[in-house]
Parts: structure tokens; C-alpha cells; sequence
């Protein structure tokens, strides 16, 4: 475990095994509970790398970015880079867990399967057909991971990228989003990222229109075509969900947490969280501490 300073989210990083190929690990969640430092899942935790959760028994409640989410036999949780997870009792279930770095897919996958976007699925309950096909993935992925350390590593490697492509594509594909096309535009991609780098610099759509050659008008379009709001609704809400990550899960100070997501005044910062949540930063930390479970309700 690793913490940038001792009041915020932990964040985790990638750390496989020596000999493990390079980008992801394969391994029953019998062995992450063995693995994992002593009380590294007591506590909210920021990965910096995707961690997919497959469940074949028993049940547990697993909580990222303030929804939790229900795990029983069958269910699927991806949990992205960036997202602040409350990991539930994983004595209390057996499956696998799939960990990889981002980079590790093509890009042309990772754009298909939305790896980057945290407006894409986290949580899967398939059925029938569906989940006797989620299934046979992994423990083909699985069994490669495991099987294939007599083969030379590159061949090793791309084995398991191209087995990973199949399970994160179906797993994406599950329910298509209502109303989104198969490929977001360009420019909704390219706001995106740029929202993720900057949103704590400039709330402006104005400005990223600017730095990325686009009208405000084009970006608009684009992300409500994308992502169902517009482009400002869109800069706003990355914004709140970072607050409240904060909030709840670091003894950050309120004026810090104002700095942190880009303000210069922590009034200014007060009045822009309660008129977006009905709450102010302190009546929402306190709630949050204040209840016996992990945080619920979408951001």
C-alpha cells in the first residue's frame, strides 16, 4: 500500500509477482486474500490499475464511488483506475479477481470495450447463454495465466491479451447504453481525457474547447451524444465525484479539498457542492461518517 500523504486515499499500485507477465495477474480471490498486506481492504482504496471480480459462490457487498454493489455466484464487478473502491468481505466469497495495468489492451480494444470511461459498466449479473460464455473466458484466461509459463514470455503475453480482449469486450457488451453509438466521437474522447487531466486546473468548458480545437458547441454535442448530458454538466459532475471521494474517504481539510478540485476559495467551493448535492461539504462528511455502512447512491 502506498499513501501520498497520511490524511488522503490510499493508492494502490500495480505489483505483481517477479515472473508474472507483464500488464495483468490472474488469481483466485483465495489467493488475493493471502497476498494482501494485513489490513489493505480495511479501508477505501484508489487502485491504479483495473481489477475485475468474478464470483462463483457466496455473497458480499462490494463499494465503488459511493454505489455498492451486490456480489454473489455469477456476478462481475470492474473496477477502474481512479475509482475508489470499499472492498467487501472477500472471506465471504470464492471466484477470481483479473488484474491489469491500463496500456495492457490495443488501443482499438480499449476504445471498444470503453476501458477509460467511468460512465461504463461496473456491475453484471449475466444470464443463460451470457454467463455460461463470461465464464468460460476466465477460466480460459485463468487457465492460460497459469499453464503457460513454458512458453516464451512474449508468446506468454500475448496469449493472455488476446484471451483479456474477449472477456472485457463480452463483459462490455452486455447491455449496450441506451442512445450511445459503439464508438463515441472523437470529440467526446478527447474532452474526456483532457476533463480527467485538467478538471482540478480550469472548470471552463470554454477553455477545453480552445486547448483542443473544438467550438463549445461541438463539445456539447458530442458528449451528450457520448455520455447523455452535456459538456458542462459533464466537467461538473467529474468534479463533485472527486469531492466527494475526498471527503469521505481523507481527513483532508475542507479548504483542501477546495484546492484539490480546483478552487480558489473554499466558499466559492462550498456554495458550488450544496447547490449540486443539497449539501455542504461538511453536512456530506459527516453523514458519510456518521453511517454504520459503506457509502450508497449513486454520485
Amino acid at each position: 500500500m502506498v499513501r501520498k500523504r497520511q490524511d488522503e486515499i490510499p493508492d494502490i499500485p500495480y505489483r505483481p509477482p517477479a515472473g508474472t507477465p507483464e500488464g495483468v495477474e490472474v488469481m483466485s480471490l483465495r489467493e488475493l486474500r493471502r497476498r494482501a498486506p494485513e489490513g489493505e481492504f480495511d479501508a477505501p482504496q484508489r487502485p491504479r490499475f483495473h481489477s475485475l471480480y468474478v464470483i462463483d459462490r457466496g455473497s458480499t457487498t462490494h463499494t465503488v464511488d459511493f454505489t455498492a454493489y451486490p456480489l454473489s455466484a455469477g456476478g462481475v464487478l470492474w473496477v477502474r483506475p481512479g475509482q475508489v473502491q470499499q472492498v467487501g468481505d472477500l472471506g465471504a466469497v470464492e471466484g477470481t479477481v483479473v488484474l491489469f495495468q491500463p496500456g495492457f489492451l490495443p488501443p482499438r480494444t480499449a476504445r471498444t470495450a470503453g476501458l477509460d470511461d467511468r460512465f461504463a459498466g461496473t456491475w453484471w449479473q449475466p444470464a443463460g447463454e451470457d454467463r455460461r460464455a463470461v465464464l468460460a473466458a476466465v477460466r480460459h484466461l485463468a487457465y492460460a495465466f497459469r499453464t503457460g509459463h513454458g512458453l516464451p514470455p512474449e508468446v506468454h503475453t500475448e496469449t493472455l491479451r488476446h484471451l483479456l480482449a474477449v472477456l472485457v469486450l463480452r463483459l462490455a457488451h452486455q447491455t449496450p447504453p441506451a442512445g450511445r453509438g459503439a464508438e463515441p466521437p472523437p470529440a467526446f474522447l478527447r474532452f474526456r481525457d483532457a476533463v480527467e487531466r485538467d478538471f482540478a486546473r480550469t472548470h471552463r468548458v470554454a477553455d477545453y474547447a480552445e486547448a483542443l480545437g473544438y467550438s463549445v458547441r461541438t463539445l456539447s454535442r458530442a458528449t451528450v451524444r457520448a455520455a447523455g448530458v452535456g459538456a458542462k454538466e459533464f466537467l461538473d459532475r467529474r468534479v463533485v465525484l472527486e469531492a466527494k471521494r475526498l471527503l469521505a474517504h481523507s481527513e483532508l481539510p475542507i479548504a483542501r479539498v477546495a484546492d484539490r478540485t480546483g478552487f480558489t476559495d473554499a466558499a466559492n467551493f462550498s456554495k458550488f457542492f450544496q447547490h449540486r448535492t443539497g449539501r455542504t461539504p461538511g453536512e456530506f462528511r459527516a453523514e458519510l461518517r456518521g453511517r454504520s455502512g459503506p457509502p450508497a447512491g449513486r454520485p
